[in-house]
């Protein structure tokens, strides 16, 4: 797990710790973080690829780019970066554009 656990000057409280699905396999995250967050904290940093094969994941951290875009339960083009992990939640990594819904 890639968290602050301890801080010598700030105190870290622990939030509640929810349970979320990547690409089927459970893992752990703190209520109220984004999905991005919850998957770097469990070493998850490739979160899909370009139409062109290459690897994305994290780096705006703002929603203003499309390198973190997934699929979360079934829907493309996610910004996992803005969008808060939910209890039971299913992500998967996106390839290329994904599909457009209307």
């Amino acid at each position: 797990m890639r968290r602050i656990a301890f801080h010598p000057i700030l105190e870290i409280e622990k939030p509640k710790t929810i349970k979320f699905f990547f690409e089927g396999r459970e893992l752990e995250a703190f209520e109220g973080e984004t999905i991005a967050a919850a998957l770097v904290a469990n070493g998850i940093d490739v979160f899909g690829q370009t139409e062109h094969s290459r690897p994305r994941g994290f780096y705006c951290a703002i929603g203003k780019c499309s390198s973190c875009l997934m699929i979360v339960d079934g829907v493309s083009n996610v910004r996992s970066c803005i969008t808060l992990v939910k209890d039971g939640m299913q992500v998967e990594r996106q390839v290329g554009r994904g599909e457009i819904t209307w």
